[in-house]
């Protein structure tokens, strides 16, 4: 999947990502509840981003030929002794679902863990009724290690959160 790169999020991304936080549809399908965002709160979130990289990594998806933003893949809350972070993607343009764009970004960021951050473990919490991407995550080589019961409340009920990890000798560099 050449036709996509990853860049660090940036400003101009900052219309589209809350276009995302505010789009039911799209929150949906991960672990956050759905509430309305403010651009303001959004350029707040930036500005803390911008301001503390040290422990986070915060990836744009793009498509080739343009500088948009399609997708976001994160590595948060990185623990430089215990060498883990825990993991986040969402491809917010609906076009792109479904199409291999997931996997490369996934396997970018795990690549850039691994190979750059010299990270260990990369983890990440999924809905449970969220099939696309757990089958997204075990193909790349993610292990489920367990359940989190009626972790999240969304949509009027109580939904199941599964904890995955991947290790740095488990995920295969020919990706």
């Amino acid at each position: 999947m050449r036709d996509f790169y990853l860049r660090e999020i940036s400003r101009q991304d900052q219309k589209t990502i809350n276009e995302w936080r505010n789009n039911n549809d799209l929150i949906s399908l991960l672990g956050a509840p759905f509430r309305y965002i403010d651009e303001s709160i959004d350029s707040a979130w930036l500005d803390n981003y911008f301001s503390n990289r040290s422990n986070c990594v915060r990836l744009a998806v793009c498509q080739h030929g343009s500088n948009d933003i399609i997708g976001a893949v994160y590595l948060l809350s990185i623990d430089w002794i215990s060498r883990s972070c825990e993991f986040a993607i969402w491809i917010g343009d609906v076009e792109f679902r479904g199409n291999g764009v997931g996997t490369f970004a996934t396997e970018g960021a795990l690549k850039h863990a691994f190979l750059d951050l010299n990270l260990n473990r990369v983890y990440l919490t999924v809905l449970e009724e969220n099939e696309a991407a757990r089958a997204l995550y075990k193909k790349v080589g993610f292990s489920e290690e367990g359940k989190h019961r009626q972790a999240v409340f969304k949509e009027g009920k109580y939904m199941n959160m599964i904890q995955m990890s991947i290790l740095k000798n488990e995920f295969s560099l020919s990706n």
